[in-house]
């Protein structure tokens, strides 16, 4: 039996295998909320496809984008709420697709440092979601500038660290109640200076680059022969009862899900070699990289991360905190989204730079036209809103502003560009979820609440 004829077996088995649940386990119970048509009119709208409209209009209708352009009306008797946004931009909801919101939540001390499972250089079987602490106070500081969907990814110190998840940045006592339907796992994996120092600081290994290669190589053989067991398995099964399944296996069950195409990968990579490495690697082993993540050389194989459909989710200026680091240029995120293909994100990585992505894109966007590169608001906006939905496997449902899709936009009180743009409104699937101007449309976590203290007698 070929390997290629075993991927497509387990495709297929993996959601009947002994001891599996029936249904996918954690599902999401996100649903939207019931919620009135909206109509917004008289704004300068960027669309994420590339698209600038004067003079715009947006009806949301259903939890969805019902029409978009300039002078759209409501139906004949709609009771659709009029929003006069007259010098006013609108922009799809903002996503971040590397976050570590509620992993590591505020305040950050060590009860809730919960984002590495820095145990084992390969924790493939741990998820991400698991750690998620819905009342984290960033989420709210994330909507309030405008990010209405995140991954949130285990940290860095694994070759491979376990699963990411997509949520909904909505208020929830659970992280399935936040989880973005439909959307796939992510994989994260990490190569360079994480990796060994954590575990050759332990006198363990990986304690080189060349020990990360070998860690990655041997993991993805045994998925490879995890899928094949599992294909001989069926193919000889009669339904007698004397064929034994193999054991299942939580890590591989992870890695075989990449090998499937199930589960995207998103890798910590900062130096341009080790990109090529990694993309040799996945051609060896026939999956692909979604997104290198940080990539402060991304700039430097900015045309084979194209050639790959390969996206580069990068930071606007952080460089040389670390010598991996060093080489980073500030016209990174420019160079990296060529017209031929190129996919640049701009990421936060951080709690408090997912407040302000707009602010972080236009850094990008100011050093790409200074090096002479023509990158106009309606080019930029993608690198926050499509360009990561794309990556995450969700551009179907969200990141841009297109009939059908989700209604999660953004209201700003000018050019999202500008270093004054504030978000005045949030719509997540067309229910205001964040208000500038009025606090009952201003979520509080439960935490910041505090408690109460009785009266002392």
């Amino acid at each position: 039996m070929t390997f290629r004829i075993a991927l497509f077996t387990l495709a297929l088995l993996l959601p009947h295998m002994p001891g599996a649940a029936a249904a996918e386990p954690f599902p999401s119970t996100y649903s939207p909320p019931p919620s009135d048509p909206v109509l917004i009119v008289n704004a300068t709208i960027l669309t994420g496809t590339g698209e600038r409209i004067e003079n715009g209009s947006l009806l949301m209708s259903g939890g969805k984008i019902e029409k978009i352009g300039p002078g759209v009306d409501a139906a004949k008797g709609s009771d659709a709420r009029v929003i006069d946004a007259s010098g006013q931009w609108l922009t799809p909801g903002l996503i971040d697709v590397h976050s570590h919101l509620g992993v590591y939540a505020s305040p950050r001390i060590d009860a809730h440092s919960d984002g590495n499972e820095a145990t084992a250089p390969v924790t493939a079987q741990v998820w991400a979601e698991h750690s998620v602490w819905p009342h984290d106070p960033g989420f709210n500081r994330a909507l309030a500038g405008g990010v209405t969907s995140l991954q949130i990814l285990p940290g860095s110190a694994n070759l491979i660290g376990g699963r990411g998840v997509t949520l909904k940045n909505v208020r929830s006592n659970s992280y399935q109640g936040m989880k973005f339907p439909g959307a796939p796992h992510s994989l994260k994996m990490a190569c360079g200076e994480n990796p060994k120092r954590v575990y050759g600081g332990k006198g363990q290994t990986p304690s080189t680059r060349m020990g990360n290669v070998a860690g990655y190589r041997a993991q993805w053989i045994e998925a490879q022969r995890y899928i094949e067991d599992w294909a001989t398995y069926e193919k000889k099964n009669d339904g007698d009862g004397n064929e034994q399944p193999p054991k299942r296996d939580l890590r591989l069950e992870t890695l075989a899900g990449v090998l499937t195409g199930d589960i995207l990968v998103h890798m910590h990579c900062y130096r341009a070699d080790e990109m090529m490495t990694v993309l040799d690697m996945a051609a060896e082993f026939d999956y692909r990289v979604s997104a290198f993540h940080h990539g402060a050389e991304a700039y430097k194989v900015a045309e084979e991360l194209a050639r790959n459909q390969v996206c580069g989710a990068l930071w606007a200026d952080w460089w040389g905190f670390k010598l991996e680091a060093y080489d980073g240029i500030q016209e990174n995120i420019a160079l990296v989204d060529r017209p031929e293909g190129g996919c640049a994100i701009v990421h936060s990585d951080s709690s408090e730079g997912i407040q302000r992505l707009n602010q972080e894109a236009a850094k990008a966007m100011t050093r790409g036209q200074r090096a002479g590169l023509e990158i106009p608001p309606e080019r930029a906006i993608r690198w926050i809103t499509a360009n990561p939905a794309k990556s995450m496997g969700i551009l179907e449902q969200t990141g841009t502003l297109e009939p059908g899709k989700m209604a999660d936009v953004v209201l700003w009180n000018g050019n999202p560009f500008s270093v004054y743009a504030k978000a005045d409104q949030v719509f997540i699937d067309g229910l205001l979820a964040y208000d500038r101007n009025d606090p009952s449309h201003q979520p509080v976590s439960d935490f910041e609440l505090g408690q109460q203290l009785g009266a002392s007698k």
